[in-house]
């Protein structure tokens, strides 16, 4: 019993950048899409839990092999993969851009769900304060215990599980819709469908994998920083990044389809179809769910908890992800693995993302639209960012003997396509 006691707290060190990537993919923005999905149409959307798992799998994985093998970001692998400057600027320039923009729509959720479970704290004490402590945070906890905190936080995802077991449906009916895709020729299922695909295949996941993966080379496997060096890569270690992407990718998927069977069966089931952030889809469970005394309050509440914490880990790895992508641009010292005077630069790229999220939610900006734009845009930067992604993964000069299989070039390209088909899709329904 105690030995394996021993292999499982084993088994879960070895888990990384994979399962933070996994759980950061249901960031607050993504689950007030995945709610909207449920609210909309029920367990019309459910089917898209499973079908996006194999390529998320097969996506990040590719990141997380560039990242592992090389020793450095994805930024700087596009950059010398393709020699073109004038791409890559533009990609880091559109990505940093929604980052912010996500990063102050998460801040908004997250302030107004710690209201709802704190109703007397002031909004703007919680904005702040939030924010501070996650800047805190990067800057002055070591790596290890950082990522530590990070793997800890993936357990607020488990919340949406609990809440869905709450509400309860019909579990036949929910496998069905699980295996069975429905689709609707509308507008509106068009545009969901759009969002779900985006939330789910978010780009800044790409670069945050392989750069987190260099981050793991640094020290454990003989290269002084990201970036410089070489890396010595057993079978061993690449079969456990394979284990740990698979399993974060799982759980991303899982707690998609937890969060939509419990919109389904309560804002749908009465008829609240018009939901557009996921702290108004907590305020909303309280009077529908009554499966037993006070199981409105809890819901709420566990709800609430899910989307703080789930905050407090997606928002710096957003911030992180800016930090990364202009390192590899410009060659600054970077990693989180480093104290602040020896990445000066890293950090403050990190600090004044975070802030300028912050700043987003004083400017009466309307961030649920400016969200749907940030979508649009991160779906089309997508594309390119996919093509490259495989072209270095297929590049045996970069990689050696640890490039692309046929299945993973398949689903990749079916991910490139099916992105492209959905992009077009969403223009000739906009506004319709």
């Amino acid at each position: 019993m105690s030995s394996c006691l021993r292999s499982f707290k084993k088994f879960l060190k070895s888990l990384g950048p994979g399962i933070i990537s996994g759980a950061a993919d249901d960031d607050p923005s993504a689950i007030a899409t995945f709610s909207q999905a449920g609210a909309q149409f029920g367990f019309g959307l459910l089917w898209t839990a499973i079908y996006l798992y194999p390529m998320l799998i097969v996506i990040q994985e590719m990141c997380a092999r560039i990242g592992l093998i090389t020793g450095g970001g994805l930024a700087a692998a596009i950059q010398k993969k393709y020699n073109r400057k004038s791409f890559v600027y533009t990609i880091a320039s559109v990505l940093i851009i929604a980052n912010v923009v996500t990063i102050g729509a998460d801040i908004a959720a997250i302030s107004a769900s710690i209201h709802l479970v704190l109703p007397k704290v002031p909004m703007v004490f919680v904005i702040v304060s939030y924010t501070a402590l996650i800047i805190a945070a990067e800057i002055l906890i070591p790596y290890k215990r950082y990522v530590k905190i990070l793997k800890f936080l993936c357990i607020s995802l488990f919340a949406y599980a609990i809440t869905a077991i709450i509400v309860g449906g019909s579990w036949n009916q929910i496998l069905i819709a699980s295996i069975i895709p429905h689709i609707e020729f509308s507008s509106s299922y068009a545009a969901l469908l759009v969002a779900v695909f985006g939330a789910s295949l978010s780009p800044y996941l790409y670069f945050w994998q392989a750069s987190g993966e260099a981050e793991e080379d640094v020290g454990k496997y003989n290269i002084e920083e990201i970036g410089k060096g070489k890396p010595r890569i057993t079978r061993n270690v690449f079969r456990l990044m394979k284990e740990d992407v698979a399993i974060g990718m799982a759980i991303s998927r899982s707690i998609a389809w937890f969060i939509i069977i419990s919109t389904a069966g309560t804002l749908h089931a009465n008829g609240i179809t018009d939901i557009h952030t996921a702290d108004q889809v907590a305020k909303a469970l309280e009077p529908l769910v009554q499966v037993f005394p006070f199981a409105g309050v809890i819901s709420k509440t566990i709800f609430a908890i899910g989307i703080i914490g789930v905050g407090l880990l997606a928002i710096p790895v957003m911030a992180g992800d800016c930090g990364y992508i202009l390192s590899d641009i410009f060659g600054w010292k970077q990693g989180l693995s480093k104290k602040f005077n020896q990445a000066k630069a890293f950090y403050l790229v990190i600090s004044l993302s975070t802030i300028s999220g912050l700043f987003i939610n004083f400017l009466h900006v309307n961030l649920i639209k400016a969200l749907v734009y940030t979508n649009v845009i991160n779906g089309i930067v997508a594309i390119p960012v996919l093509v490259a992604i495989i072209g270095i993964a297929n590049d045996k000069k970069m990689l050696g003997l640890w490039i692309n299989g046929k299945i993973s070039n398949i689903i990749g390209w079916c991910a490139v396509v099916t992105t492209g088909i959905l992009i077009v899709v969403m223009f000739l329904t906009w506004n319709k």
